[in-house]
């Protein structure tokens, strides 16, 4: 291949048909391509839609692209044919011929006029915006390429979400409505509860979601990171999953006001149990109190708190609630009135058992006295002097009233000890005391 031209070595025939057959096949796919692009039902869609935002802006570039896609196309299948028809002049091509050939196939010899506004929206080979651009046919085609590749990734990408988000968005709206109904069957009311000023406000942004979502779908697309495929990404729900929750939350407590209405007659007569029971402890705390102030001396006894009478106030509002079905009120209500019922009786079970403290004490000091004197009496020993003096001593003091629990206590301490230094000589080869019954 000596002879050499404008654009290099000149083709042989050979290497023109291969040529030709790759061009070919290239301009077949394109074209299924283009028109594959052109019946996208993401491309008709924005054709036919009121677009705003990012969208709008995109998509004006992306018709001023497809637009000058087909121009290159044209341009290219009108340089393909110019090319076919050189080669069929004649079944071996001369060198003039081959000349021509290399020049259409190797050469910037396709020249693209586009219209102002096509050529000002897609940016151009060489970035210069001319009217007009010289290609070689693999310029060309990296270039039809490219918008290609923009086009439909903005195409792909809108279409995505508009397929996923309207659709998602239209069913939650149908479930909202339905959960609506029910709050309203049950008195969730929007400015009588705060369940009810959800719902309002769910309504509101999901009607403006949907909006937004089909005048700029490209404003709720995510891109993939570190990709260049078309259309490589998903749609942004971020907005959407959250009114979804907000409305599951919802329902929530919709479903809490439905229990509240099932079981509110058995939950009120519990409360008045829970309730009744307390003061009956607080009742008997008094009764214990009074019981020790005058059986137990030099004591700190506390005081005793009366009946919770705004528990009771408030039991009676929520029976009224009941009574009119404002299940609505009934629920928070009953929440916090189980709540506070229970702390009451656990109050009240501590101050009894606060008051009766020093009975406990005193109680405990018998037994000891008395068991004391069982195990002195296992060992011979009940009849010693000085044990019985100590025992009446500290008897005396136990059982009579008042009680001064720490005199007494020091009495008891008295007769253990006497008691411990009787025990203890009676088995002088042991580390403690023993069971010597019998001995004298």
């Amino acid at each position: 291949m000596g002879v050499t031209g404008p654009s290099g070595p000149v083709m042989d025939r050979d290497e023109v048909d291969r040529a030709l057959a790759r061009l070919g096949a290239e301009h077949e796919a394109i074209e299924t391509s283009l028109l594959a692009l052109q019946d996208h039902a993401g491309r008709r869609l924005l054709e036919g839609a009121e677009l705003t935002g990012t969208t709008k802006e995109r998509w004006g570039a992306a018709e001023a692209s497809i637009t000058l896609l087909w121009a290159y196309f044209d341009a290219y299948a009108d340089a393909l044919r110019s090319a076919r028809e050189i080669r069929s002049r004649r079944r071996w091509s001369n060198r003039d011929d081959l000349v021509e050939l290399t020049e259409l196939l190797r050469g910037e010899s396709v020249t693209v006029a586009g219209s102002a506004s096509a050529t000002a929206s897609a940016p151009t080979m060489a970035g210069t915006g001319k009217l007009s651009e010289r290609f070689t046919l693999a310029e060309l085609v990296d270039r039809m390429n490219q918008l290609y590749a923009q086009s439909l990734d903005m195409v792909v990408a809108s279409d995505a979400v508009w397929s996923a988000l309207p659709a998602r968005i239209d069913l939650l709206a149908a479930e909202l409505q339905r959960t609506r109904r029910l709050a309203h069957s049950v008195g969730v009311r929007p400015g009588e509860h705060p369940s009810g000023d959800d719902l309002e406000r769910i309504t509101r942004t999901l009607t403006s979601l949907r909006e937004q979502v089909i005048s700029d779908p490209l404003d709720f697309w995510l891109p993939a990171q570190g990709s260049s495929a078309p259309g490589g990404g998903r749609p942004d729900t971020t907005r959407y999953d959250r009114e979804a929750r907000a409305l599951e939350e919802v329902r929530r407590e919709i479903d809490a006001v439905l229990t509240v209405r099932q079981d509110a007659e058995a939950r009120l007569v519990k409360l008045r149990d829970v309730l009744s029971r307390a003061d009956r402890t607080l009742a008997e705390a008094r009764s214990a109190r009074g019981e020790v102030l005058a059986k137990i001396a030099a004591s700190e006894v506390p005081a005793v708190s009366g009946p919770p009478t705004a528990l009771q106030e408030q039991l009676a509002t929520a029976s009224e609630y009941r009574r009119h079905a404002q299940w609505h009120r009934l629920s928070p209500l009953l929440e916090s009135l189980e709540e506070k019922a229970e702390y009451e009786l656990l109050r009240a079970r501590e101050s009894l058992t606060a008051v009766t403290a020093p009975l406990a004490v005193r109680a405990e000091l018998r037994g000891r006295l008395d068991a004391y004197k069982a195990k002195v009496a296992r060992h011979g020993l009940a009849e010693d002097p000085l044990l019985v003096e100590r025992y009446d001593a500290a008897r005396r003091m136990l059982w009579s009233a008042p009680c001064d629990l720490r005199v007494a206590e020091q009495a008891v301490l008295r007769y253990q000890h006497a008691a411990a230094d009787l025990l203890v000589p009676r088995v002088p080869d042991q580390g403690g005391p023993q069971d010597r019954r019998g001995e004298r």
